[in-house]
């Protein structure tokens, strides 16, 4: 007898930001483009999380970029990963509230922006927190009472691993060496993980 796959609980799921909700490193390569003339730039270039150990563009320039996007995302024009709007609206019907942890330094910004993206929701019920360094997610995502987190980079997904939670590791160039974490390649299949 086949045994049916149990779903996963998508009232324990938290998401990362940047590369799960946020396509952030497609908006990199649109910002080089525009405002740098870099235009030798694809997001197959990027086989590793830190962009200036793997595209040819300077030090400087990357960091430059990045502070731009963190800043104002709205400036630059991010733009959600496809299908990440309709996907977090499924899990906020069965949750009635989305959580988020970013190691990006500041919330302001990419909290609005997601405000924006999910203007249907309560404000209220969208809850963002910047930890500054990827490290620190795992400690918030256990105070919490989270058991899921979809995240893009490896060795987040390692942490949180070594503290109990379950890293589901949302498919990008960057993140595709083997790891024994389950993996999803669009948020059509990370609905069809929770039985959305």
């Amino acid at each position: 007898m086949k045994h049916k796959r149990k779903n996963l609980a998508p009232e324990f799921f938290a998401f990362d930001i940047d590369g799960v909700v946020a396509d952030t490193m497609g908006t990199f390569i649109e910002v080089a483009r525009n405002e740098y003339g870099i235009t030798n730039l694809s997001k197959d270039q990027i086989t590793n999380y830190w962009l200036e150990q793997c595209l040819p563009v300077p030090e400087k320039i990357v960091w430059e970029i990045v502070d731009k996007i963190i800043k104002d995302p709205f400036q630059v024009g991010l733009r959600p990963i496809e299908g990440a709007r309709e996907g977090l609206k499924a899990f906020f019907e069965k949750c009635e509230h989305l959580t988020f942890v970013t190691a990006r330094p500041e919330k302001e910004g990419i909290e609005a922006w997601l405000h924006d993206l999910l203007k249907e929701l309560p404000p209220n019920q969208i809850r963002v927190i910047a930890t500054g360094v990827h490290e620190k997610k795992a400690e918030v995502l256990k105070g919490y009472g989270y058991k899921y987190f979809v995240e893009d980079n490896l060795d987040t997904c390692i942490q949180l691993y070594e503290h109990g939670i379950g890293a589901i590791v949302y498919d990008q160039p960057w993140n595709r060496n083997h790891t024994p974490f389950k993996r999803v390649r669009s948020w059509k299949e990370l609905l069809e993980l929770t039985g959305l």
